[in-house]
């Protein structure tokens, strides 16, 4: 659909006008696109890439979370419609950014993608449309950035358009907390500005949660994600501590968690992947500098999470040295090389850092994982998990426990596993198994 106006609109029974527009159709933006759809808001998503704008207008899924069978009747009832033409827009209700916010090789924020979608929409925006950032960001991005660039419209923010943030809290793979059942926190430029952005996420969310200014909603979204990075941070510092002393650290959490109040239990692992966790604390660090301040906290759980991977390898090396065999020359195979299990998301996966380093020490790798095809980046493509495979790994090592792998047979027939998730136990894996 790429039509600009609403009287090139579809006029078939059960299509609608869109109401409102999503900028990006990645995890977010898709996610985002159906869940108003199904509440029976028409959507209209644009994206840079004719052939995602292609898949989704022939009913196509490319994100996990978003089967193909649940989009197709939403693009045939006209309820998703996807364009590369940003005019569609200027007759939308509402705009919502779903850009992505990455970082710079110097790990400073890039508002690239924002400014760039901000200044599309400042040459079509009208009074009366809300505009609604989702992408994660800094405190102080909505209003110091985003509004300067909507006001060159000659419209002015907060007075003759709406605008607000809302943080995406997507967890790809999740089936218990959904994008419609996940509270929905909005904080507007003026109390006006909440309402509308509530008008529309009303529609399709369970619970939303009004906040005093988009300051607040953005502190919110890093304020959930670095609690969870300095967690892991502490217990992958742990991890290390209870490995030199030789103390189980799963069996210490395990006995930690018997506590009914004062803990919550974290795990060790290989490292943080994902888009949030490993690079949303250095938008607050980065901020944090103009106001005088270093942030040695949330910093130090940076270096601690980015040193597991390095960690990881030595212990391989130290499990392969029990056996006499150096790492250097040895036959690796990884299982699992998303971020996280159940998912095909590679965005920041610990895993890549894992395979640079055993290539870089000489070691030989193979992946096994059912949910990502190939590493295009590394020249692999995963393969095929049997008897004779695990049977010829000097080491099997578990870096994404995927659900659908048969670890039943990994236990059964590997030589050497070196489990950095926790998924197999030692009686299972009698003098096999070596431990995060």
């Amino acid at each position: 659909m790429t039509s600009t106006q609403p009287s090139e609109a579809p006029t078939s029974p059960g299509r609608q006008n869109p109401r409102v527009g999503i900028v990006g159709l990645g995890y977010v933006g898709l996610p985002l696109a159906v869940t108003f759809a199904r509440a029976n808001l028409p959507v209209l998503g644009l994206d840079l890439s004719a052939e995602r704008v292609a898949e989704i207008n022939s009913g196509r899924s490319y994100i996990e979370d978003v089967a193909s069978e649940d989009l197709a009747p939403l693009t045939d009832a006209g309820l998703v419609r996807a364009t590369t033409s940003w005019d569609a827009f200027r007759w939308l209700e509402a705009i919502i950014i779903c850009v992505p916010t990455p970082l710079t090789e110097h790990r400073e924020p890039d508002l690239g993608p924002v400014e760039a979608a901000a200044t599309a929409i400042a040459e079509r925006l009208r009074p009366g449309q809300t505009v609604i950032l989702e992408s994660t960001t800094y405190p102080g991005t909505t209003r110091e950035v985003l509004a300067p660039i909507l006001a060159s419209s000659g419209l002015v923010p907060g007075k003759d358009f709406h605008l607000a943030f809302s943080p995406e809290r997507v967890d790809p793979g999740r089936l218990d907390y959904t994008t419609a059942t996940t509270p929905k926190v909005i904080g507007g430029l003026t109390p006006e500005c909440t309402a509308a952005a509530m008008q529309y996420y009303g529609e399709a969310f369970d619970q939303m949660v009004p906040v005093d200014s988009p300051e607040v909603a953005e502190m919110t979204k890093l304020l959930e994600n670095i609690f969870r990075s300095v967690n892991i941070a502490l217990v992958n510092e742990l991890a290390v501590l209870c490995d030199r002393m030789d103390i189980d650290v799963w069996e210490v959490i395990r006995a930690a968690s018997t506590k009914p109040f004062g803990f919550m239990p974290f795990t060790p692992g290989p490292g943080l992947g994902g888009h949030c966790i490993p690079i949303d604390p250095f938008y607050l660090t980065w901020k944090a500098r103009e106001f005088d301040m270093h942030t040695e906290f949330i910093e130090l759980a940076g270096k601690v999470n980015a040193g597991m991977p390095a960690f990881s390898v030595q212990k391989i090396a130290r499990a392969l040295n029990e056996r006499q065999i150096a790492l250097n020359g040895s036959n690796i195979l990884i299982l699992g090389v998303a971020y996280k299990p159940n998912v095909n998301d590679m965005r920041e996966s610990p895993a890549l850092k894992v395979i640079d380093l055993l290539t870089e020490a000489g070691a030989a790798v193979n992946y096994h994982d059912p949910h990502v095809s190939e590493l295009a980046s590394h020249g692999l493509a995963s393969v095929g998990l049997d008897e004779e495979r695990l049977a010829d790994a000097d080491a099997v090592v578990v870096v994404t426990d995927h659900e659908s792998i048969d670890w039943t047979l990994v236990a059964k027939t590997a030589p050497l596993i070196v489990d950095l998730r926790n998924r197999l136990r030692p009686e299972e894996v009698t003098g096999r198994l070596w431990r995060l």
